[in-house]
C-alpha cells in the first residue's frame, strides 16, 4: 500500500483514538487507579507516534520522507516541538500542567512511530524495486 495512504489512515485512526480518550474515556468511564497514569499519558504517546505519519500527510513539501535521514530529522524536529510545548505549560497564563510523564511518553511515541514508519518505508522501497 502506498505510504501516503497508510499515513492518512494512521492519522485518522490515531486522532479518533485520542479524541475517544480525551472526550469519552476520561470524563465518563471509571478507570481503576492503577490505569489512570496510562489514560493520562496515552494521548501524548499516540500523538507523538503519529508525527512521521502526519508529516507525510500534511507537510510533504517540507519533510520529503524519502530517506532515513529525512525520517530522523522529521522525528527529531517533531519531538523538539512536543517538548517545547510541554515546557510552555509551565507558564501559568495557559492554565495547564507540566508533566514529566508526558515528555517520556512523547519520547517513546516518537521512537515507536519512527520504527513503524521506517518499516513502511522499507516495504515501499522493496515494492518499488520489483
Amino acid at each position: 500500500m502506498h505510504l501516503k495512504k497508510i499515513s492518512k489512515r494512521a492519522v485518522i485512526a490515531g486522532t479518533l483514538l485520542i479524541w475517544a480518550i480525551k472526550f469519552i474515556v476520561r470524563p465518563f468511564v471509571h478507570v481503576p487507579p492503577a490505569f489512570k497514569p496510562l489514560v493520562g499519558f496515552a494521548p501524548n504517546l499516540v500523538g507523538s507516534f503519529l508525527i512521521p505519519f502526519g508529516a507525510c500527510c500534511f507537510f510533504q513539501k517540507f519533510f520529503k520522507l524519502q530517506t532515513n535521514a529525512d525520517l530522523n530529522f522529521t522525528c527529531c524536529f517533531g519531538l523538539l516541538l512536543v517538548i517545547i510545548n510541554e515546557f510552555v505549560q509551565l507558564v501559568p497564563v495557559f492554565g495547564r500542567t507540566f508533566d514529566l510523564l508526558d515528555i517520556l511518553s512523547s519520547v517513546a511515541g516518537v521512537f515507536l512511530g519512527h520504527l513503524v514508519f521506517a518499516m513502511a518505508m522499507r516495504k515501499q522501497w522493496v515494492a518499488e524495486e520489483y
